[in-house]
């Protein structure tokens, strides 16, 4: 198979017949001028060193010159083939906590990193850890909603993932049993394809039946791993006052964040543990990979250099091809016969 990187290039090729009408008008009005100094057999041998073959020879060359350059530019490629290949991984779908309270410091401090950015921080990390493996992302707060179909294109992933804040929710609160459902709807049908869920939340479970839902993922071959955001102490909610006025304080519920990844044959980490992104790596790592076939189109070799060689080789006859007579042809007529023959 035959094609082009950049096939627009391709129109330049109207420039070869352009320039050899060019031509072809100049010499006709070569002729032209001089006929007026007499008749040309006669004004012929007073210019006995001006030849009438090269300059049509050197406008070819030139030619094919220009005609290889602008398909060299064009990127002309041969042997594209498509071809299967079988990769072994897992799915791996992201519940992503992005209510509210994720807003809040990840630590005592009040001025510390939001758990938002902790949590985005190590994702990305662990998204980059996950090899062969598919991702899907799903965003809740009080209704939950599929940000990210399960893909292989992890770049894409990491994305969304920078791109997340609480206002891709309008209606807030922590729903988890309805984010646990909606990431497990998102898993392919195939049923010898391992799962996990990452669950990452501060757990203030506002709905209730988070528990039930990680079992039910459990008794459908889905393993809930959560990563608990926050402290026990808890943080100011940054511009977010309650009923009566007074600052909200927002804390993990680290009891019922175990409890999920208990009920989810996961584990628990929390966020802010030096070892929480390998303990998870870990335990992914245990699910045993499950081949799935992708196709791959391989790009064809490139043939520039063919075309960039011609372009090149043209180009050099032409400069020795000279537009006067070659001596060994002087007496050589191509054409005519001269009378009396």
């Amino acid at each position: 198979m035959f094609d082009f990187a950049h096939p627009q290039y391709l129109y330049l090729l109207l420039l070869v017949p352009a320039f050899g009408l060019l031509y072809i008008a100049a010499r006709a009005a070569r002729r032209a001028k001089l006929r007026r100094f007499g008749r040309p057999s006669v004004v012929a041998r007073l210019m006995p060193d001006a030849s009438g073959y090269t300059p049509t020879v050197k406008i070819i060359l030139c030619l094919i010159a220009l005609t290889s350059i602008i398909i060299m530019l064009a990127r002309p490629r041969a042997g594209v083939q498509e071809k299967s290949e079988t990769s072994a991984g897992i799915e791996v779908m992201i519940a992503f906590d992005i209510s509210n309270s994720m807003l809040a410091s990840s630590t005592d401090r009040p001025d510390g990193v939001s758990r938002l950015d902790r949590a985005k921080l190590l994702l990305e990390k662990l998204v980059d850890k996950l090899d062969n493996d598919k991702v899907g992302l799903v965003i809740f707060a009080g209704q939950s909603k599929m940000q990210l179909p399960l893909t292989s294109d992890f770049y894409s992933a990491k994305m969304y993932l920078n791109e997340l804040n609480p206002n891709l929710i309008s209606y807030q609160g922590t729903d988890i049993s309805g984010a646990v459902k909606m990431a497990m709807n998102g898993f392919s049908p195939a049923e010898d394809m391992h799962k996990a869920i990452i669950l990452i939340t501060d757990a203030e479970d506002h709905e209730g039946a988070a528990l039930d839902a990680a079992k039910l993922a459990a008794e459908n071959g889905i393993q809930v791993n959560v990563i608990g955001l926050g402290t026990a102490q808890g943080a100011l909610l940054p511009g977010i006052t309650d009923s009566e006025g007074k600052p909200v304080i927002t804390a993990l519920n680290e009891e019922l964040a175990g409890q999920i990844a208990k009920a989810g044959d996961g584990i628990y980490v929390n966020g802010a543990s030096p070892t929480a992104l390998s303990d998870l790596s870990e335990q992914l790592d245990k699910l045993q990979k499950s081949e799935f076939s992708t196709v791959n189109y391989s790009a064809g070799a490139e043939q520039f250099p063919s075309f960039a060689c011609f372009a090149f080789l043209f180009l050099i006859i032409d400069i020795f091809v000279v537009e006067r007579k070659i001596s060994w042809l002087r007496g050589v007529n191509f054409f005519t016969r001269e009378s009396g023959k």
